[in-house]
């Protein structure tokens, strides 16, 4: 009978010692803010193989993107060995099915490996894994964690994060929190710690330089090696504004103020083949400066619901509190059927249709390019206050969003990344085309500022009765139905 050892072939470099001991010991839940080959990895790998023969369960290998997982993981191959790193990890001996399509692994001893993407989080929920390792977990939509947290806290599993930084996210966050806590084990390394040749990453830096100039080269650098939470995001549409934001302390608590209506902006998650919707919820209140400042109060995400779920959770933080409501921006896929819903022609309803069944005020934003949404944005952000703890993923996703690129020709696309971020990003644009559309007009009177649009209007003569655009839209409505 043949015997294998675990971890099969392999045992930790000195430096990883102290995570692999930390986990055996009985740590469940592990940071790993390594420099780029400083083999995460494989550290991950062979700890689930290990695991997985210690206690049957199921464990998971999560990606930020399903769709990439294959090539990075998968089949990704060891340049030392030539041999694929799944079969150095799990040796086929050990193993009852593989199955290629889903990228599974059954282990004889009951347990079961696959690979997953932190892109769609619900569809993670329902088959409870004992163990998760997250890798590129800074570029890996955060409210991954949120859904499957209680599910290993409930089972006594495990959980490994593996990254290099990117900005001050979520990451960032973590390693603060981890610290302070007993119950993780968190490490920063850098060649300086590992001992990795300097003059390897100085023949990456040249490599970047070529690639991406100089400035974005020693930033990329300094992220990827020498593990900077204050480098610049590669690609990213919105850095330099939400650098901004940071700085003049845009980012607190900013509660619902009384006596002006909340707004949402919607991304109705029918594009890049998911369910995921988004929305933001904001108000448009006046200030000194003359241009009304937009106090982001609220995000919302969620996929595999329909409508009125959503206008339940608006309801709870808005109505409940006795808020009053505003428009409900949302893009011109809200004309899409919704399956799920017909009327007594037995037809589906479009999507906006069942939006005005629940109650909401929706309104299309003005059909636009994508370069023209990131445009606006960019224009109204500097007057944006965010919710810190209600918009915590939100604003994760305007920090991440980013460029796609383009690994043949060595550029960035002028198209956004399909990620996660993506989906926060729309909305975040539709809002602010929302905002385009009504406008803010100064009166021409010294000191008064005439607001017209969804958000009323503000400092009237006396005795004028004050009529919104949408009160004009329904008057058309209703004088197009007459005809």
């Amino acid at each position: 009978m043949t015997s294998i050892d675990l971890p099969n072939a392999w045992r930790p470099r000195d430096y990883q010692m102290a995570s692999w001991k930390a986990w055996e010991q009985g740590i469940k839940r592990l940071l790993l803010i390594w420099h780029r080959r400083a083999g995460k990895d494989d550290v991950a790998l062979h700890m689930t193989a290990v695991a997985a023969h210690l206690r049957p369960a199921n464990y998971w290998h999560c990606l930020p993107l399903f769709s990439s997982a294959r090539r990075a993981i998968w089949e990704a191959v060891n340049p030392h060995t030539g041999k694929k790193r799944i079969d150095e990890a799990f040796p086929k001996e050990l193993r009852k099915s593989t199955r290629e399509d889903t990228m599974t692994i059954e282990f004889k001893v009951g347990s079961v490996w696959r690979v997953v993407g932190s892109d769609n989080p619900d569809s993670l929920v329902g088959a409870p894994p004992a163990g998760i390792v997250f890798s590129e977990w800074a570029i890996s939509n955060p409210a991954a964690w949120a859904y499957l947290a209680p599910i290993l806290d409930e089972n006594g599993g495990w959980a490994a994060f593996i990254t290099t930084p990117r900005g001050r996210n979520h990451v960032y966050k973590m390693l603060a929190m981890a610290r302070k806590s007993p119950e993780w084990f968190s490490e920063v390394l850098t060649p300086n710690e590992t001992g990795y040749p300097q003059n390897r990453v100085e023949v990456q830096r040249e490599e970047y330089h070529a690639i991406y100039g100089p400035d974005a080269g020693d930033a990329l650098i300094e992220q990827e090696y020498w593990c900077s939470f204050e480098a610049a995001i590669l690609g990213a549409y919105y850095g330099r504004e939400m650098v901004q934001v940071d700085a003049e302390g845009r980012i607190g608590e900013v509660p619902i103020w009384p006596d002006i209506p909340v707004h949402t902006a919607w991304d109705l998650g029918v594009s890049r083949g998911s369910d995921t919707m988004t929305i933001w919820l904001y108000q448009i209140a006046p200030s000194d400066t003359g241009k009304a400042q937009i106090r982001v109060v609220g995000y919302i995400s969620g996929s595999g619901y329909a409508i009125p779920h959503y206008q339940e959770q608006i309801r709870k933080l808005v109505d409940n509190a006795g808020h009053r409501r505003g428009t409900d921006w949302v893009p011109h896929d809200a004309k899409v059927p919704e399956m799920t819903s017909s009327g007594k022609d037995g037809k589906a309803k479009q999507r906006i249709e069942v939006m005005i069944e629940c109650g909401m005020k929706p309104r299309l934003v003005p059909n636009h390019h994508v370069a023209d949404g990131i445009s606006a944005v960019r224009q109204i952000i500097g007057r944006c206050h965010f919710d810190e703890l209600g918009c915590a993923t939100g604003i994760e996703c305007l920090r991440q969003y980013q460029h796609e690129w383009d690994d043949d020709l060595k550029v960035f696309k002028p198209t956004p990344r399909a990620d996660w971020a993506a989906h926060g990003a729309d909305a975040f644009r539709y809002l602010a085309m929302g905002v385009r559309e009504a406008n803010p007009v100064e009166a021409k009177e010294p000191g008064r500022m005439l607001t017209i649009g969804q958000e009323g209007i503000a400092a009237l003569p006396p005795g004028v009765k004050p009529v919104t655009l949408n009160d004009l839209w329904d008057a058309r409505r209703r004088e197009s139905k007459r005809f």
